[in-house]
């Protein structure tokens, strides 16, 4: 364990980042789950702005990579672009 006072604080703060970080990382997966168990297209694209807007917070503040968010974001909208 740590020895040092600064050290000591570190650990704190990084454990509350850490599950910050995790909690807005999962409600955002299971946000993107609920879109992708979609079936209509019309509530599909309705729901998709908001997804979107979760994935850019992640990556502003850098939870995820801005290339991740790019790849997740694109990947949701062919999914829904191809829901018959």
């Amino acid at each position: 364990m740590a020895n040092h006072k600064a050290t000591q604080k570190d650990v704190r703060q990084s454990e509350t980042r850490r599950e910050h970080n995790r909690y807005y990382g999962k409600t955002t997966r299971n946000a993107m789950r609920e879109l992708l168990a979609l079936t209509d297209k019309k509530s599909a694209q309705e729901a998709l702005p908001k997804v979107v807007a979760m994935i850019d917070k992640l990556a502003k503040r850098n939870i995820i990579h801005k290339n991740k968010a790019g790849n997740l974001k694109s990947g949701l909208v062919k999914k829904i672009n191809a829901i018959a």
